[in-house]
């Protein structure tokens, strides 16, 4: 018989070895079950917009999205500390009745994710030497690991009008309740004469290839605000101008939202302010003015927060991506950002254009003279964000247009 030590540590070792093999089944059930297998073929290239399209992936009941999950996976994602007690929203103006707020206070799995205090917009007072040291262990769009101090101080500098901390002045709308429509360009709007509808909300978010021409009866005609990263826009133009997307919308009114993905969103930032061309990097000698027109002041343009980007990730669009060697590829899409971006600060909203349960009914895009089947990407989840719309369009927190 051995020594009691002995007999102790034998123990010790078979305890730590059926727990290893416990853990370990746990992962591989996680990682090998069928909704995380959908996007891995087409990890390795990671261009967006430009990645080979994965097929039309189904839709298993394991995927169904579950609000109150969604706390868990945050906390797994070590997230900075004042982003995980949730915060009860502000009151909306009573004038509005079934605001967003309103919804998500009522709706106990929601009201547990919602963070209105969360900022939503950056600029030049979040420029200081804590925020540098908290963004940077993130890499982009949720921080600013590996950036340039100088790139991203430079547009953050600049970001310093009354007009860059707020979307929208709230007190330019009578009657005290901003309704906004966002939309996308989903093929469910060819067709669905839904364009006087759009046009007569408050404000109006588009995005990248949004074409308008020769569609105003199905999409409107009216754009507040256009939302895009520097590569989503510049490959728009690319893939869509033989749809008719030729230019990025432009107005003496409207307002761009930059998603600062990239090195490149805070460079074309503060050249399309300063009115230069760009000075260093992939744009290097572009003239941002043919994008923004020629006026483009500090005014025009908001800079979506990498704290709101993170926020809304790892509470709504946690993708099983993000537990892959691939998360780093991973965001929401330029529409799911836009969407939540509206939110979080309008008081009802609308949403056209985006993906629904029928989507393999309609085209990818609505201009298309050809039905064309959805593309997935493996950057973007998007069957995922289809799973969020619903079930913010079931609890009343937003209109989904379906048909």
């Amino acid at each position: 018989m051995g020594s009691p030590r002995w007999s102790r540590l034998c123990l010790v070792l078979l305890a730590a070895l059926t727990s290893s093999l416990l853990l370990y089944g746990h992962y591989y059930a996680a990682v090998e079950a069928p909704g995380g297998q959908r996007l891995l073929a087409s990890l390795l290239r990671p261009e967006p917009l430009l990645l080979a399209p994965v097929g039309a992936p189904s839709r298993p009941a394991s995927r169904a999205w579950r609000q109150d999950g969604a706390l868990e996976r945050e906390k797994s994602l070590k997230s900075a500390p004042e982003l995980l007690k949730p915060k009860r929203a502000k009151g909306q103006p009573s004038a509005c009745s079934r605001s967003v707020v309103a919804q998500v206070e009522a709706d106990p799995k929601f009201g547990q994710l919602f963070r209105f205090d969360v900022p939503v917009l950056m600029w030049d007072e979040h420029l200081s030497e804590g925020t540098w040291e908290r963004l940077r262990a993130r890499h982009v769009p949720y921080g600013w690991q590996g950036l340039s101090p100088a790139a991203v101080g430079g547009a953050l500098r600049l970001l310093n009008t009354s007009s860059n901390r707020h979307l929208f002045d709230r007190a330019a709308f009578a009657g005290g309740c901003v309704r906004c429509a966002v939309v996308g360009n989903g093929g469910i709007l060819n067709g669905s004469r839904q364009g006087r509808g759009i046009d007569a909300h408050d404000l109006v978010f588009r995005l990248n290839g949004a074409v308008i021409k020769g569609f105003e009866e199905d999409v409107g005609t009216k754009t507040s605000f256009y939302g895009f990263t520097v590569n989503t826009m510049k490959n728009s133009l690319i893939a869509y101008e033989e749809y008719g997307f030729t230019k990025v919308p432009q107005a003496k009114d409207l307002r761009y939202i930059f998603i600062p993905s990239d090195m490149r969103d805070y460079v074309m930032l503060k050249s399309a302010i300063e009115g230069s061309p760009v000075p260093e990097g992939l744009d290097k000698g572009d003239e941002p003015q043919k994008y923004f027109g020629p006026e483009a002041s500090a005014k025009k343009f908001k800079l979506l927060h990498p704290d709101f980007l993170h926020y809304v990730t790892t509470r709504f669009l946690r993708s099983e991506i993000m537990d892959t060697q691939y998360s780093h590829l991973y965001m929401p899409s330029t529409g799911a950002l836009m969407l939540l971006t509206a939110l979080h600060t309008c008081d009802q909203v609308d949403a056209y254009g985006f993906i629904t349960d029928n989507y393999e009914e309609f085209s990818d895009h609505y201009y298309e003279p050809e039905k064309k089947p959805l593309m997935f990407y493996a950057n973007h989840d998007m069957m995922l964000e289809a799973e969020l719309w619903k079930s913010l369009h079931q609890a009343g927190i937003m209109k989904l247009y379906q048909r």
